[in-house]
C-alpha cells in the first residue's frame, strides 16, 4: 500500500508511516522543497490521513560550489517547511549529509484510530475519481526540451514555446499542491480506497490498488484528464506512453474509489470556493466484478485540461476536447 500499516499493543492504535525522497526535477528550488513535502505527505492523504508529524532528510550536493549551497539549500528547506505548515504540520526533525546528488526527502508518522485511515475496500459499481490531470513528466521533459533542438524538433509542429511553459507552469502548480482537501472529502462522501499517481503512471498505481482490495473488483478507465497538448507531445516525441497510463507523474492527484452515488457530490464539492483555488477532480472509471485487476481500454477519451492563464482559443483547432472542466 501506500503506507505502512503497523498494528501497536496499546488501545487498538495504529502506526501509520511512509517516506519518499525526490530528486531535481524543477528549476526553483522553493518549489522542489514544497513538491518533495507534497509528495511524501501524499501517501498518507491517500488513506485518508491528514494529520501527522514530519522528519526531513536533506542530501547537498558536493558537486556544488559554497555559494550555490548557500543560495539552494535555504530555499529548498523554507518550501519543504512551507508545505508543510500548510498540511498543518511542522517538521521536527531529520538529517543532512553530503552526496554526489541533491536529495531532498522525508518521513511522515501518525498514530491513530482504525476509523481514522481507509484500507482497501473497493466494491462492484464504485467510480473511479482523479484530482489532478496528468502530463507532469510531458510537460517537464518538454520544457528541458526548448533548450534542446534535436529533441524540440520532434515536437515544435504540435506545440509552442508559449504553450510549454504554461504547461511547465502548470505541472509545477500541481506538484506542489497538496493532496489534504481530497483526502478529508475521502471521509465525507464515504470513499472506499485511494492511491496516489506518481512514478508508475496511472496504470501501474491502479493495478497495485486493485491488488490490494479485500474485494474481488477490477479498475477500468475510460477517461484521461491531461494537460492540454501534452498528449500529442507524447506521441510526437515516441516517448511516455502517456496514453497507455504508463507515464511517470511526480506529487500528483489520488485516485479515490468513491460510491457511484457520491462521486460527482465529491468532484462539486472539492471545487468549491470554500477551499483554496486549484483543486479539480475528474471521474475516469468504474469497479467491476474482476480478479483484482485494472486496465485503460484501448480508446480512453482524452480530456484535456487548460494550463492556468490559457484559453481555449489558444489551442489547436483539433483539441475538441480542451476543456478547464473537471466532472467530466
Amino acid at each position: 500500500m501506500d503506507s505502512r500499516v503497523i498494528p501497536l499493543r496499546h488501545g487498538g492504535l495504529s502506526l501509520v508511516q511512509t517516506t519518499d525522497f525526490f530528486y531535481p526535477l524543477v528549476e526553483d528550488p522553493y518549489m522542489m522543497g514544497r513538491t518533495a513535502c507534497a509528495n511524501v505527505l501524499s501517501d498518507l492523504y491517500a488513506m485518508g490521513i491528514t494529520e501527522c508529524d514530519m522528519l526531513m532528510l536533506l542530501s547537498v550536493s558536493q558537486g556544488m560550489s559554497e555559494e550555490e549551497r548557500e543560495k539552494v539549500t535555504p530555499l529548498m528547506v523554507k518550501g519543504f517547511r512551507d508545505a508543510a505548515e500548510e498540511g498543518g504540520t511542522a517538521v521536527t526533525g531529520g538529517q543532512t549529509v553530503v552526496n554526489p546528488w541533491i536529495i531532498i526527502s522525508g518521513v511522515a508518522t501518525v498514530v491513530c484510530q482504525p476509523n481514522e485511515f481507509i484500507m482497501p475496500s473497493a466494491v462492484v459499481g464504485d467510480v473511479l475519481v482523479l484530482t489532478k490531470p496528468l502530463g507532469t513528466q510531458v510537460a517537464v521533459n518538454a520544457h528541458q526540451w526548448l533548450d534542446n533542438p534535436e529533441r524540440w524538433n520532434k515536437v515544435k509542429m504540435v506545440i509552442s514555446r508559449e504553450e510549454v511553459e504554461l504547461a511547465y507552469q502548470e505541472a509545477m502548480f500541481n506538484m506542489a499542491t497538496l493532496n489534504r482537501t481530497a483526502a478529508g472529502l475521502m471521509h465525507t462522501f464515504n470513499a472506499h480506497a485511494a492511491t496516489d499517481i506518481t512514478g508508475f503512471g496511472i496504470l501501474g498505481h491502479s493495478q497495485n490498488l486493485a491488488k490490494q482490495q479485500r474485494n474481488e473488483v477490477s479498475f477500468v478507465i475510460h477517461n484521461l484528464p491531461i494537460i492540454a497538448k501534452m498528449a500529442a507531445v507524447s506521441k510526437a516525441s515516441g516517448r511516455f506512453g502517456l496514453l497507455r497510463g504508463t507515464s511517470a507523474e511526480t506529487s500528483w492527484g489520488l485516485l479515490i474509489c468513491l460510491p457511484r452515488e457520491q462521486a460527482a457530490r465529491f468532484c462539486s464539492e472539492i471545487r468549491s470556493s470554500k477551499y483554496e483555488e486549484g483543486h479539480q477532480a475528474w471521474m475516469v472509471g468504474i469497479v467491476k466484478k474482476g480478479n483484482r485487476t485494472a486496465r485503460i481500454i484501448d480508446k480512453p477519451r482524452v480530456i484535456e485540461v487548460l494550463p492556468r492563464g490559457a484559453t481555449a482559443a489558444a489551442l489547436a483547432p483539433d483539441n475538441s476536447n480542451a476543456s478547464s472542466e473537471p466532472c467530466s
